[in-house]
């Protein structure tokens, strides 16, 4: 990190302490309950369409299936001999699909623990999935966007985008678009109908780790290694509205709460941090030292409707469920 970062994150540690005095009547946080079972660093949480179950799945190459209902009741769905990185669970087949390193998807009844399908889409890792109606998209290590009908797992299309890895995507029901995110710090949005490019641009000085379009679909916000927040317009032609050092090192993850006033941020300096969605405002910081936090880097975030409940995967093998109440 660069001498003038050192000195603006030392700047956002004194207001990180400021916020914390001045929300602490606020803002609620607790922590409910400490998943155990995974033997490696979990990766990837997924949301099934029940706000109360959801999934998991990491360096163990296993698959589990969690029910807040039920602390620490994990049920093995699968169990691939690599990492897995990315999880979707897909609505309309209600059929997840696992992101296996170094051997493409594998297609996955979750209710009868079976596996449907698998194609080998690439030999480097997968990093992100989602899916559009059907059409399935798929990020690659290679530097490919590869789009895959999911009703017979044909190929639709590969689009080589850069040299470096793609970390993730995001896409925008508004405006019919998606954004992906890649290690060669730059950000693609492209037309969904046709998938012809539209933007392409410098976001960040390091890699694009996480990207969401906010509700309502006017601004895109992106999370990088860079340890920054930068939030673009879309009607804008993606220009920079604002920009924030957030964390000490790189941002994970970020996940939009339920009413989408807010949202959290992941990083790997081992904290959660919880902003105001409309200012970009920090809120709250989760910690080791304050509220009992992971004790390695936090790799990735979901905020469940069960109870307002921010689920949080990381390195040390566990994942934890935070109970966040706004006052």
């Amino acid at each position: 990190m660069q001498d003038h970062d050192f000195l603006l994150f030392n700047e956002l540690q004194r207001f990180d302490t400021f916020a914390y005095d001045m929300t602490a009547n606020k803002i609620l946080v607790q922590k409910q309950h400490t998943f155990a079972g995974h033997n490696d660093c979990v990766y990837t949480l997924e949301p099934s369409n029940q706000d109360h179950l959801f999934f998991s799945a990491g360096g163990d190459g296993m698959v589990v299936l969690w029910d807040l209902l039920k602390p620490n009741e994990g049920q093995l769905i699968a169990k691939l001999p690599n990492s897995i990185y990315a999880l979707h669970y897909h609505s309309d087949s209600e059929l997840l699909i696992a992101g296996h390193n170094y051997e493409g998807i594998h297609v996955l009844n979750w209710k009868e623990k079976t596996e449907v399908a698998s194609l080998k889409l690439t030999k480097a890792p997968i990093f992100d999935i989602t899916s559009v109606d059907n059409l399935l998209l798929v990020c690659t290590g290679d530097g490919e966007l590869v789009t895959l009908n999911l009703k017979n797992l044909q190929l639709v299309g590969r689009l080589i985008l850069s040299e470096r890895n793609i970390r993730c995507i995001a896409v925008n029901a508004e405006t019919k678009e998606v954004a992906i995110g890649s290690s060669d710090n730059k950000i693609r949005v492209f037309d969904l109908q046709e998938m012809q490019l539209k933007y392409e641009w410098e976001a960040h000085t390091n890699s694009v780790f996480t990207l969401r379009y906010l509700p309502g679909g006017n601004y895109l916000i992106s999370g990088s290694r860079d340890a920054r927040l930068k939030v673009w317009d879309v009607q804008g032609g993606y220009t920079k509205v604002n920009e924030v050092v957030a964390h000490l090192f790189a941002i994970n993850h970020l996940a939009v709460s339920p009413d989408g006033k807010h949202f959290v941020t992941a990083s790997m300096d081992k904290s959660i941090k919880v902003w105001d969605t409309e200012t970009q405002r920090l809120l709250k910081v989760i910690d080791r030292s304050r509220y009992a936090g992971h004790a390695t880097s936090v790799n990735k975030l979901w905020w469940s409707g069960h109870e307002n409940q921010v689920i949080s995967a990381s390195d040390d093998r566990t994942i934890s469920i935070w109970s966040i109440i706004f006052e």
